[in-house]
């Protein structure tokens, strides 16, 4: 029998030169070299580079591949907590209720697609959720200060009830509330509804919440990693307490954020799964290193402008969450930033896409019928492998400090949270991370929120807060002045030349609320070029860089002499024109903007 392996290589070496030189003939056309001149290995200025330093290529082929892991279901449960052939595949969809919500609500919601139900706050279960059946319906608590009355509650109803519950969860959490100002029961309360918990069948008391970490500006490597200092220290307190190592690992849940970069978010529950079956094998119980992951749409990709572009963001996170293996998905409705829902949208149409977003990839898309979809993929598998190792080094940073606790107290796990929030705001506010319908694609003709809608939900750092808090001035201007905040455009030279950085301006000023006056071509010593000057205290010159040369001084002349208090210009410096700024790709937009705001009167 002849070997063929050597041959498949030497193909495989041959096809993947050939890769690498169509690559470098792409960066010869565009820099108008001889491909000669431009080195095979130019493929790698399109390596994209994560927050936790991981980089990521434009291919992956089978030089990438890695040892093939256990099936779903088997330790360390990296593919899947499910094992093949399990009775209920895919994901859960989850949906929260609160004390306004009414029985008929939650019961119409169990009959049209959603398998688990979170209840927030304080509210009548017995009203809430009758006829709700605990042995198919998994039931979760976030009741915060009131969580010892509302677990007696929820006892007092599954106990009624002739059968075992699917999963009962109370969802303390004591220890990550510290990060994100939430109410919670105190830790030495949480470890005794534990013990309560450890008595009773699949009724788990502790919720890991690591989406307090994400709504604080975690990356996904300092997520997972905080997430398993937490759970950690929860094993010492709950064993501390009495309970058994298995005992103290049955009594956690984890929840994780998923946000709309689905890899990443794919990856970071598989590693996830991995990592604490890793501290299960460590404190001596593998069996029981597989527990509960929620996974909910992240709060902070979140916008209020705009609101209905979350439901893409929405999608894009739902099928992470779902194909990354999570227990249950939660989408969140697409205006949940905004207090009370977008006025005049139903709340019934708000939660019916959110939960049909989960339906339609489970069913329509079939993703509820495949076992670790994204198994054997070479970017996957590589990302989540090296995902995994970022995150253990954050783990057991924390773990070298103390533990969790000690690391909040010592104020390390804020300021890591600070430091990663900032490196994103940063990159939001220069338009390097795109947020759309934000700082790219806005809307300056949507209708602006009520003044007291204006405000950001308690606990996360969203995306994009910076540039709305922008546009909440713009729509204070528009109360008071009747029009928003206006900079005057002076396009020079026809519209096929300056159409593309009139368009850029136009698209920089409105994420920051401010609207762009264009009147089209204007020739400096014209009355076109007069009244386009007087539009506007602030006025921007657009063209090409050869008009800048030919006409730019010309007309930098002319915008002073008629008093232009700022003449900026869209393009960088050195083109020839001493403009007062310049608008291009490298500036801090938020920053500039705010200044453009400060200067209109806004």
């Amino acid at each position: 029998m002849t070997d063929t392996r050597h041959s498949l290589t030497e193909e495989f070496e041959a096809r993947q030169q050939a890769w690498y030189k169509s690559v470098a003939g792409v960066f010869a056309r565009v820099q108008k070299k001889d491909i000669a001149d431009v080195p095979l290995d130019s493929w790698r200025k399109l390596i994209k580079t994560t927050y936790e330093g991981i980089d990521v290529n434009p291919l992956y082929t089978r030089a990438d591949e890695l040892e093939q892991d256990p099936i779903p279901g088997v330790f360390p449960f990296r593919r899947g907590a499910k094992g093949v052939g399990h009775q209920h595949q895919g994901w859960g969809v989850t949906e929260s209720f609160d004390a306004k919500s009414s029985n008929a609500e939650l019961m119409h919601a169990l009959n049209n697609g959603t398998t688990h139900v979170v209840v927030k706050g304080e509210a009548d279960l017995a009203a809430l959720l009758k006829g709700v059946l605990f042995q198919y319906a998994p039931v979760r608590l976030e009741a915060g200060l009131a969580l010892v009355s509302q677990a007696e509650a929820l006892f007092a109803l599954v106990d009624a009830e002739d059968a075992d519950p699917a999963l009962i969860e109370l969802g303390a959490s004591p220890l990550t509330s510290q990060v994100d100002g939430s109410d919670s029961v105190d830790l030495e309360t949480a470890v005794s509804l534990a013990k309560t918990c450890a008595a009773r069948v699949r009724t788990r008391a502790i919720l890991v919440d690591s989406a307090a970490f994400s709504n604080q500006g975690a990356t996904d490597a300092e997520e997972i990693g905080l997430a398993l200092a937490t759970g950690a220290d929860y094993l010492r307190a709950l064993t501390d307490a009495g309970l058994s190592v298995e005992q103290a690992l049955d009594q956690l849940a984890f929840r994780f954020a998923v946000s709309d970069d689905q890899f990443a978010q794919l990856s970071k529950l598989r590693a996830a799964r991995q990592l604490w079956a890793r501290v299960a094998e460590i404190v001596g119980a593998p069996d029981h290193g597989s527990c509960p992951q929620h996974a909910q749409t992240a709060p902070v990709m979140f916008s209020q402008r705009d609101p209905w572009v979350n439901m893409l963001r929405c999608t894009v996170a739902a099928f992470a969450g779902g194909v990354g293996g999570a227990t249950d998905v939660e989408v969140l409705p697409f205006d949940w930033a905004i207090p009370g829902g977008l006025p005049n949208t139903s709340r019934t149409f708000a939660r019916r896409i959110a939960r049909n977003t989960n339906l339609l990839l489970l069913e329509e898309s079939h993703l509820g019928h495949v076992v670790d979809p994204a198994g054997g993929s070479y970017f996957v598998e590589a990302f989540t492998t090296e995902l995994a190792d970022k995150a253990w080094a954050v783990f057991s940073t924390i773990e070298k400090e103390g533990g969790f606790r000690a690391a909040v107290a010592s104020g390390s796990v804020k300021a890591l949270l600070d430091a990663s929030h900032e490196l994103t705001r940063a990159d939001i506010a220069r338009r390097i991370k795109k947020v759309t319908a934000i700082n790219e694609f806005p809307n300056l003709l949507e209708a602006p929120l009520a003044s007291e809608l204006r405000v950001e939900p308690h606990g996360v750092r969203r995306w994009a807060a910076e540039f709305e808090a922008l546009r909440n001035r713009s729509d204070a201007f528009l109360e008071s002045h009747g029009k928003r905040p206006q900079v005057a455009l002076i396009p020079l030279g026809p519209l096929a030349k300056h159409n593309i950085r009139t368009g850029f301006a136009t698209n920089l000023l409105a994420s920051g609320g401010i609207e762009a006056v264009n009147p089209g071509q204007v020739v400096p010593g014209t009355q076109e070029f007069a009244k386009a000057a007087k539009a506007s205290s602030i006025v921007v010159i657009c063209g090409t860089d050869q008009e800048y040369e030919e006409s730019g001084a010309e007309a930098l002349t002319a915008l002073r002499e008629a008093g232009v208090e700022t003449v900026l210009l869209a393009g960088a410096a050195g083109s020839g024109v001493d403009a007062d700024g310049y608008l291009n790709l490298k500036i801090d937009a938020a920053d500039t903007l705010a200044q453009l705001l400060e200067k209109l009167g806004a």
